[in-house]
């Protein structure tokens, strides 16, 4: 199983995700904003963050940068999970260095296989 990183500024979103992927086995930590996700990234190394986009101060975009510019984070697998859903916001996640995405509202059983597949 993996270290996982949920990061979403609405807590609800974050503990029905931090609750689908513990009930997968892995061990989940969540953080509120970018800043405190960059800060427990950098204690737990995670396999896999998930990512919302839409957080006040520093986006997800932004934490997606500053992990991508730390070699220590090239094992690390991005998801962004986020209600935007415009082809372009998918390709700008991509440029940024997501290495997968999901738009709310999602399916647990979908974030699951998705989770899994980053890991396996």
């Amino acid at each position: 199983m993996a270290n996982v990183l949920v990061v979403d500024d609405d807590a609800d979103v974050a503990a029905l995700v931090q609750a689908v992927l513990t009930s997968e086995g892995h061990t989940v930590a969540v953080a509120g904003d970018g800043a405190r996700a960059l800060a427990e990234a950098a204690t737990l190394r995670p396999d896999v963050v998930v990512l919302d986009w839409m957080m006040p101060g520093m986006t997800g975009l932004d934490v997606c940068r500053a992990l991508r510019a730390d070699d220590a984070y090239d094992a690390t697998r991005i998801l962004m999970l986020t209600a935007r859903s415009a082809p372009s916001d998918i390709e700008t996640a991509r440029a940024a260095g997501a290495d997968d995405y999901v738009v709310k509202p999602f399916a647990p059983r979908e974030l699951r296989r998705r989770v899994s597949s980053l890991i396996a």
